[in-house]
């Protein structure tokens, strides 16, 4: 099958640091290329994959500071797919909604797997102004703002297992992991961490829009007894980090539309503590691998109850749910599905499979 996959510009393919959703399409993309289909990724020039690149930017936009307008670049990535669109059998998109108008102008099936939040207002209108996008959630929750837009598929986000130790010992600190942000809720594990008298240990980047956040609400507790600020780190230090804590602190506050950083936990042996928002209950089985908590009292409970969870069973979970493979299989039964769909349509661009 001839599959063009169009990756987010922000970050490398995969990404250096942070970036969850480059990671997921790096993942995808290898799995893919390894069952023999003939794969072209649209992403940054830095990316790596055994795929064929075509370049859309030099790096990475997020940590390039001479860049002023990344959706520029997104609109010429665009421009570049339509243009080579009758090469493939199907199209996957992964930069949500600017690629809906090209769905409509080229004859390539094109499907849009949502990444992010649903919830905005906006998007409400955008998704009823077209209604017949082929859309995958990767969870079922992910949908409940539009649930009535053109639902192929829900694939779970997958990650290499490979790239993660199982640790059957405990570490003696709770871990947070990427984003400081309000709806992240940093400082709610801040709380949890002082309240179960815990070292906490955050790993995670500051963007430009939660300076203030970061400034006001958990910059005052950095550096305080038993609150260590690690900063940024990249996929190499995430195994130690995660697979050396006690726990992994999930306390957001907001409709989370997957949480891979859960699951990277959970393939250390390390449970997961999270809020019950959004996919969570998706993805953290409570009182197997993990708890679903409803309150912050809940969390802070939960942290005494971690020694009762099989770590090997978080592995186990996270392998059989979560693995690029398992995310591979679920895409290749959408491909197929969207093939014989535009065949049955009279589709001349769909003449593979």
């Amino acid at each position: 099958m001839r599959i063009a996959q169009v990756a987010p510009l922000t970050e490398a393919v995969p990404p250096r640091l942070y970036g969850g959703t480059e990671r997921v399409v790096y993942g995808l993309t290898e799995a893919l290329v390894r069952r023999g289909h003939d794969v072209v990724l649209f992403a940054s020039g830095d990316s790596r994959t055994s795929a064929r690149l075509v370049p859309c930017c030099a790096e990475g936009l997020r940590l390039n500071p001479r860049v002023r307008d990344g959706i520029a670049y997104t609109i010429r990535e665009l421009g570049r797919v339509a243009r080579m669109a009758a090469e493939f059998d199907v199209i996957h998109n992964h930069v949500d909604y600017f690629a809906f108008p090209y769905a409509r102008l080229i004859r390539t099936p094109l499907l849009t797997t949502t990444h992010g939040r649903l919830d905005l207002p906006e998007l409400g209108e955008v998704f009823a102004d077209f209604p017949e996008v082929r859309l995958v959630s990767i969870s079922d929750a992910q949908r409940a703002p539009v649930p009535s837009a053109n639902w192929l598929a829900t694939v779970y986000n997958g990650i290499d297992v490979r790239n993660f130790t199982l640790r059957e010992r405990p570490g003696n600190y709770l871990a947070f992991l990427g984003r400081i942000s309000p709806e992240k809720r940093v400082d709610r594990a801040i709380e949890i961490a002082r309240a179960v008298g815990m070292p906490l240990k955050i790993a995670a980047k500051v963007d430009p829009v939660d300076r203030e956040y970061f400034t006001h609400a958990i910059k005052p507790f950095l550096g305080a007894p038993g609150i260590e600020y690690l900063g940024e780190i990249g996929e190499a230090e995430k195994d130690e980090f995660l697979g050396n804590a006690y726990a992994y602190l999930f306390p957001i506050d907001w409709p989370e539309p997957f949480g891979i950083t859960m699951v990277e936990a959970m393939a250390c042996g390390t449970p997961v503590i999270a809020m019950a928002q959004g996919s969570v209950s998706e993805v953290v089985d409570d009182g197997r691998t993990g708890f679903v908590c409803r309150t912050i009292a809940d969390m802070i409970a939960a942290v005494r109850e971690v020694p009762r969870i099989d770590r090997r069973q978080c592995r186990r979970r996270a392998a059989e749910r979560f693995s690029v493979e398992r995310m591979a299989d679920g895409y290749e039964a959408v491909y197929r599905h969207v093939l014989a769909e535009a065949l049955m349509a009279g589709d001349g661009a769909a003449k593979s499979a």
